[in-house]
């Protein structure tokens, strides 16, 4: 078989040069760093530890930028952020054992949320792979073990020269569709040895494209264009996969009606005619989901909070388009289409009919009025101007991150995120901690534009360390803490459920003390003056931390 060799990169003369007389002093974690160069990246995260100096030492012969969290965990999420705002792969580097597996539920994070992570973790010595109790250091029986239920693959390296071919198949995992984290371990010896290897220069990890079977795209095309009543369901699929504008163009043209998941927020235009916005976990909702008699699902996997905690049965032909072949029909029959989001899309709106239908709009005037309805007769006004105060004070197209916290619970259902891959939460996996140090991500992706974390007091401890970092880096991120004393959404669960709460009420520090004490600017504010306290500590440059003492209530549910 002959090889195309036309398209191959051209070395100059220097890189030729490079080749045959490779500089001194360098060794494998030169050929890390180089080879995260040579596939384009620019920004790396991490946290160093002893097996992992070989890494980090060549970080300062490299142009690579790096920000560097005070806990593996936190700069996992910050890489996760970085990964879903840049849709680039984001280098996390990590130590052995402890440091490696304090990253795991960020990992589990980006995975739910499909995010491009790519983790590279040191090992302990090559001598000890293969299970053997030798007593080093950090030392675990199998720790690829640990990570391969939670990424998209595994790559262990065993010699220097196996490192770049390693990278760019991990490289081209993250980013093939679903995108989401891998990673790769190299022993300690490994990244100490001097190599003689050249410099790795220009690599090509190009992802493959997954696109969608034609005889199913003309099925759900005749489905589609014959519905009477079709409505769509726009999942994170469409925003990690930037859809938003195909995903406008087929609606209109099927004048069928949008829901996003809370994961797919900013995928349609909130006020726009045919959105029914986000109120998944809302009785009126999932009616009128259920009476589509065909439902267009992209991007979803229909899970517990995009099926109102599964109490969702529709009664039409579902069609659902998931590049994550596992999701396909794993919670309902359908006519499945293993397909990235875009692609799919854009073969279905070559294929469809355009298709009138006065009554849309008026059908999703009417349930949206019910929504309404619904929730002003809770006694909830409280939460709805805390939330109506965050969006005024926030840039139309600022990123925010949002906390497991009821505020959070409230804008999944209520926030108007206006544009596509703005708004973002750990609603994948469900972890806390999540907010700020994504903010910090974010804002190491791009500088140039204020970024919000929204937490409350219980997830915020877990994030606490990192004001450090996000003010020796002067990020531009504003963290509202919204403080009630404790787990506020457990304290609901476990007084609904046992009439009381155990577990729930929290110690905690004063924030804005405890913020100024890092050099960050802190403010104490109220629902009256949440916004212009927010505003003004978005527009101020580097980090700032906005205290709201506040007991909120999360309307009540429709699926018990």
């Amino acid at each position: 078989m002959s090889h195309d060799h036309d398209d191959r990169p051209r070395l100059t003369e220097a890189q030729a040069e490079a080749a045959l007389n490779p500089p001194p002093g360098r060794n494998g974690g030169d050929l890390v760093v180089e080879s995260l160069q040579g596939l384009g990246a620019t920004t790396v995260f991490g946290l160093p530890g002893q097996h992992a100096l070989g890494m980090f030492d060549a970080l300062r012969r490299s142009s690579l930028s790096y920000v560097g969290l005070r806990v593996e965990n936190n700069a996992g999420f910050a890489a996760d952020a970085y990964g879903r705002i840049t849709g680039e792969v984001a280098p996390l580097l990590l130590s052995t054992g402890p440091g490696a597996l304090t990253s795991l539920a960020a990992l589990q994070e980006a995975a739910a949320a499909s995010a491009p992570v790519l983790a590279i973790s040191s090992q302990i010595p090559t001598a000890g792979l293969g299970g053997g109790r030798h007593g080093y250091l950090h030392e675990l029986r199998d720790q690829k073990a640990s990570f391969r239920d939670v990424v998209k693959s595994v790559h262990t390296v065993r010699t220097a020269s196996q490192i770049p071919s390693a990278i760019a198949a991990a490289w081209e995992s993250a980013l093939t569709a679903p995108h989401g984290p891998v990673w790769i371990e190299i022993p300690q010896d490994v990244l100490l040895a001097e190599t003689t290897l050249p410099p790795v220069s220009a690599m090509d990890a190009t992802p493959r494209e997954l696109y969608p079977r034609p005889e199913l795209t003309l099925a759900a095309a005749q489905l589609l264009s014959r519905a009477e009543r079709p409505a769509i369901i726009a999942g994170g699929g469409v925003v990690r996969s930037d859809a938003s504008g195909k995903l406008l163009a087929l609606a209109e043209k099927l004048n069928a009606p949008v829901v996003t998941t809370f994961g797919g927020k900013g995928a349609f235009p909130w006020e726009h005619p045919l959105s029914l916005q986000s109120w998944l976990e809302d009785r009126h909702t999932t009616d009128f989901l259920e009476s589509a008699d065909v439902l267009l699902v992209i991007g979803s996997g229909l899970g517990e909070l995009s099926s109102n905690y599964h109490t969702f049965s529709p009664r039409g032909r579902v069609i659902q388009i998931e590049a994550d072949a596992g999701k396909l029909e794993s919670n309902h029959p359908a006519l499945g289409i293993h397909s990235d989001a875009r692609e799919a899309l854009a073969d279905l709106l070559e294929a469809v009919d355009t298709r009138e239908d006065p009554t849309a709009a008026e059908r999703v005037r009417t349930l949206l009025r019910q929504v309404r309805d619904r929730i002003d007769a809770q006694d909830l006004t409280l939460e709805q101007r805390v939330l109506a105060s965050v969006r005024e004070a926030l840039p139309d197209t600022a990123p925010s991150f949002w906390d497991m916290t009821i505020l959070a619970y409230w804008a999944w259902s209520a926030f108007d995120a206006r544009h596509p891959n703005t708004m973002h939460s750990a609603q994948g996996a469900g972890g806390l901690g999540y907010a700020f140090p994504a903010a910090l991500g974010a804002a190491a992706a791009d500088p140039t534009r204020p970024v919000l974390a929204v937490s409350g007091d219980g997830g915020s401890m877990y994030s606490v360390a990192e004001l450090a970092t996000a003010r020796q880096y002067d990020l531009p991120v504003t963290w509202l803490i919204v403080d009630d004393g404790g787990y506020g959404i457990l304290r609901e669960y476990m007084t609904g459920a046992f009439g009381e709460a155990t577990a729930t009420e929290l110690a905690r520090p004063d924030f804005v003390a405890l913020a100024e004490s890092f050099g960050v600017p802190a403010v104490r504010t109220s629902p009256d003056a949440l916004a212009t306290d927010l505003a003004k500590a978005l527009a101020e440059p580097g980090p700032s931390v906005v205290v709201l003492p506040a007991l909120l209530r999360m309307f009540a549910p429709t699926h018990l």
